[in-house]
Parts: structure tokens; C-alpha cells; sequence
């Protein structure tokens, strides 16, 4: 026996994976600051606890996004870097999406943070709450869940890691990172506490179920090609002699997980419920980053891992691009909640975007991520005036409600006129910009058929966005009707930054469309 021990090769050493913690430290702290924020909450004393938490969050996303540029103007290699064993690649559209997750998260915390809209803060006061119980303002007006803080940082963390990831274990991980604490942020409304209930449960349970489609389809794909890596499975695709029935079943599995983060009809069904339901500054936050981390992961899987392949799946994705559009555009124009109008935006704005992930080219690389970051920043000003038009019950979300505002407020009523026209996408905004990048790139790459489908929903989508607008200037106030709050300081700022940003990127759009082009994904 101790011959035979002996005679036996020796077990090949472990080798420990390299990690380039220059290239990951801005992931590195948001995850840190979000586990120091946890210690926070458990921790400091009550009363601290709000300006503790703020400044912590907005620290850590600064310094998070000041490492950032630094690295991306002096050590960023041309390719790009892959680390943790290839399973995150840190090149430049990774770059690009996490500036632009850093960027609106600063507005969505500072969003989130503000107590003088609703006093006390957007968030319930306790999250044992019942709900029915009416809480005294007196007790709850400086009163905050401050848990809010820390799920926001994991959340952030969990889309840049997404976005970045090269494997699709990773990637599940980092989808599940952020998902959790966007269930829990949904259900803690100060205001319309069942309603707010609802839709975290709705969101968790069907974000479960896609979950499951993404785990099966990945699955699938490793049967096909051995690996979970990008690059692998597009090795596999080209040269492979396995059938090609695991290969394109993992994929529609795969792709079904992805289109439902990034609310694409048919796959939006939690959309309009969700945005509804939730504290109008988590919606805000849900409605922009999630949007920018699901699409980037959706551009690395379609790019890195089924480029040869395009011809296969291409026409499907036409379908559901096409179905997305139909259903945004059209159910939108029947809506009577602001929340609920914007949200059937998105879904019409995800089936744009679906456009340009499917050219698989470098303009419509560029053009995705140009239309992702003027997106962005123009739905998180949007939910930031619909949180300040307000009545006894709080936020008055009817379109009743919005009849002559611009008497009540000329100020606000221009503002939310700017930016509806921004999703319209109408000249001289950010938005009219990033669909005709979008559209360039889908017609240089052979899809007319497609662009001449999406003008057309893309003028009827424009529809319920004048409704608003008419109604705002046209109509006459009611005499009982809702009032205009004077914003605070965070809520105005985020409201400034969105608006800012939104007519620079319309009047000098050269400077972000030349980053978002520096370069391709790693493969």
C-alpha cells in the first residue's frame, strides 16, 4: 500500500487567482461601504444614524467614482483587464457602465434622502409597520428606515459586478446581489403601505421565476460547452460538433432571466405594479440603474458569447423588440397614473434599446450605452417632480390630478414638459440624440424594417406624453386640487442633475458618445 501511495503522481498545487485590485476597487468600495453601512445600522445610536448612513453612501460612491476616472484616464489598457480568474472583465464598456451606475446613484441616494417632500423621508419609520396603521407624525417627522442605505450600496455593487461579469455563474450571483435588496426597497413606502407590499411581493416572486430561467439556461449551456465562461461558449458555438438543441434552449432561457430585469415586453409584467407601488425615490433608482445594469449585461452575453451566432437568434429578438414597443406604446396611452404612464415608457424605451443590442457592431455598442446613460438621467428627474406634486394622501399620482400645474407651478410644469419630451424624443434633448444614434447604427447593420417599426410606435408613444403636457397648460386647475412642494435639498439636486444632464447630452452629446465608443468588450 505505501508503494503504491508513493509511486502516485503528486495532486497538481492549487493555484490562488490573481486579482488586479486596481482595476475592481471601485466594486470593491461600494461592497465594503455597504458592509461598513451595515455595522452602522447596528451600531450607532439612533439619532446619528440618518447622517451617518447619508454621508457614507455618498463617500463611497464618490470615492468609488473618483478612482474610476482616475483609472480610466491613466491605467486602463487598451483590451482590457479580466481578473478573478477571468470571471470579471474590466474593459471599456464596463468602464462606461459603471461611470454611469456611479453617477445615478449619487442622484438616487440623494433622492431617497430627502426628508422635507414627505416629512420624515419617502421610507416607512419602522419596517414592522402594520399596514392600515396610521403613524404619528409628530414621532415619525424626523424618523427614517435607515436599512434603506446599506441595500442601496449592495444593490450597487451587485449592478456594476453584473454588467462586468465574464462568467455566467458570476453574472447569476451578481444578479441575485442585486435583486434581493431592490425586493425588500420596494415594500417600505411611508405611504399606501399594502400597496407598496404588494408589489415587493409581486416583484420577488416573479423575479424568482426568472431567476430560474436564468440558473437553467446557464445549465443548459455549460452541458453544451463545458464552461460557464463567455468566451468558452463562443468557442464552442463555432466549432463545436454537439448539437446545437442545448446551445440555442440555453440561450432563450438565458435571455428570458435578462430581458425580464430589463423590463422588455413580454417580459415587464411586474413593471407597471412595481413602479407604482414602490417609495417613489426606489422607483426612481429601479427605473434607472437597473435598466443601465441589465442591458449591459445583456450587450456582453449578445456580443461576447453569441456573436458568430447572431443569425440564429437575431429574428427572434425582432420579435420581442417589436412586442416591447407595442406593448409601451400602446397600454401607455391608456394609463391614468403618472407612475404607471412612465413605467409603460420604459417598457416601449426597452424595446429601443433591444434594437441596438441586437447590432452587433461597434456603433451599436456605442449607441446602446449612449442611450442607457441620457435614459438614465432623465427618468431619475422625471420621478423626482412626480414626487413633489402632492395632496393630503400624498403623492398625487392621477392625471387628475396634473390639470393646470403650470398655473399652480410654472417652474415644476416646465421641467417634467422638458424631460417628457426628452422619452418622447423630441430635438435640442438627450433623448432625441440616443434614439437617432440607435436607429443609425440598426440601419448600418441591415434593419430598416425594424427602424421604420420603431418610428412608428415611437410617434404614438409620443401621444400620452402630450396628453400631460396639454393637460398641464390647457386645463384648469381644481379648486381642491394638489399642491406643489417646495423640494429639498436632495431631491432638487437630484431633479437639477437629471435636468442638466439632459439637455447637455442633447446640445453637445460628442464628449459621452466618443467614451462610449473608446472600445469593445474583451473577449
Amino acid at each position: 500500500m505505501l508503494d503504491i501511495l508513493l509511486t502516485q503522481a503528486p495532486e497538481p498545487p492549487i493555484t490562488t487567482p490573481s486579482v488586479d485590485y486596481n482595476a475592481v476597487l471601485p466594486v470593491l468600495i461600494i461592497f465594503g461601504a455597504a458592509c461598513l453601512s451595515v455595522l452602522v445600522e447596528a451600531f450607532a445610536s439612533k439619532r446619528s444614524r440618518f447622517g451617518v448612513q447619508v454621508g457614507l453612501s455618498l463617500v463611497a460612491i464618490l470615492a468609488a467614482g473618483g478612482w474610476l476616472i482616475k483609472y480610466a484616464l491613466s491605467d486602463a489598457p487598451a483590451g482590457g483587464v479580466k481578473t478573478f480568474s477571468g470571471a470579471i472583465s474590466i474593459d471599456k464598456p464596463a468602464l462606461f457602465l459603471w461611470g454611469t451606475l456611479l453617477a445615478l446613484a449619487v442622484g438616487a441616494v440623494l433622492l431617497i434622502s430627502d426628508r422635507v417632500v414627505e416629512p420624515g423621508g419617502a421610507l416607512v419609520a419602522q419596517a414592522g409597520i402594520r399596514p392600515g396603521t396610521v403613524q404619528d407624525r409628530a414621532q415619525t417627522a424626523t424618523v427614517m428606515q435607515t436599512e434603506v442605505f446599506p441595500l442601496t450600496l449592495f444593490a450597487l455593487g451587485g449592478m456594476m459586478a453584473f454588467c462586468a461579469s465574464n462568467d455566467l455563474l458570476t453574472m447569476f450571483i451578481a444578479l441575485e446581489v442585486l435583486s434581493l435588496p431592490l425586493y425588500l426597497m420596494c415594500g417600505l413606502a411611508r405611504r399606501r403601505r399594502l400597496l407598496s407590499q404588494e408589489s415587493a411581493v409581486k416583484y420577488f416572486l416573479l423575479g424568482a421565476f426568472s431567476s430560474a430561467f436564468f440558473l437553467y439556461g446557464l445549465a443548459l449551456l455549460y452541458g453544451y460547452a463545458n464552461s460557464v465562461k463567455l468566451g468558452d461558449i463562443a468557442a464552442a458555438a463555432a466549432g463545436s460538433d454537439r448539437s446545437d438543441t442545448l446551445l440555442f434552449a440555453g440561450l432563450g432561457l438565458l435571455v428570458v432571466g435578462l430581458l425580464f430585469k430589463g423590463s422588455v415586453g413580454p417580459f415587464h409584467t411586474w413593471t407597471p405594479d412595481v413602479y407604482q407601488g414602490a417609495p417613489t425615490p426606489v422607483t426612481a433608482f429601479m427605473a434607472a440603474c437597473t435598466k443601465v445594469a441589465a442591458f449591459g449585461g445583456i450587450l456582453r452575453v449578445l456580443s461576447v458569447a453569441f456573436g458568430s451566432t447572431s443569425w440564429e437568434w437575431r429574428g427572434v429578438l425582432w420579435g420581442v423588440a417589436i412586442i416591447s414597443m407595442v406593448i409601451g406604446a400602446v397600454l401607455g396611452l391608456t394609463q391614468t397614473d403618472v407612475k404607471r404612464m412612465i413605467a409603460y415608457s420604459s417598457i416601449a424605451h426597452a424595446g429601443f434599446l433591444l434594437i441596438g443590442a441586437i447590432s452587433i457592431t461597434e456603433n451599436g455598442l456605442s449607441s446602446t450605452l449612449f442611450y442607457l446613460l441620457s435614459y438614465g438621467f432623465t427618468t431619475l428627474a422625471a420621478f423626482g417632480v412626480i414626487s413633489l406634486v402632492r395632496d393630503s394622501s400624498g403623492e398625487a399620482t392621477h392625471l387628475s390630478a396634473w390639470a393646470g400645474l403650470a398655473k399652480r407651478s410654472p417652474l415644476v410644469a416646465a421641467v417634467f414638459t422638458f424631460l417628457l419630451l426628452a422619452l418622447a424624443g423630441i430635438p435640442l434633448t438627450s433623448g432625441f440624440v440616443g434614439k437617432f444614434v440607435v436607429f443609425s447604427a440598426a440601419l448600418s447593420d441591415g434593419m430598416a424594417p425594424l427602424v421604420v417599426i420603431a418610428l412608428v410606435f415611437s410617434a404614438v408613444a409620443a401621444f400620452f406624453y402630450l396628453r400631460v403636457i396639454v393637460l398641464m397648460y390647457f386645463s384648469e386647475p381644481a379648486a381642491d386640487g394638489p399642491t406643489v412642494t417646495i423640494p429639498g435639498f436632495g431631491t432638487g439636486t437630484a431633479i437639477f442633475l437629471g435636468t442638466a444632464v439632459t439637455l447637455i447630452l442633447g446640445l453637445v452629446p460628442a464628449f459621452a458618445l466618443s467614451w462610449a465608443g473608446a472600445g469593445g468588450f474583451a473577449s
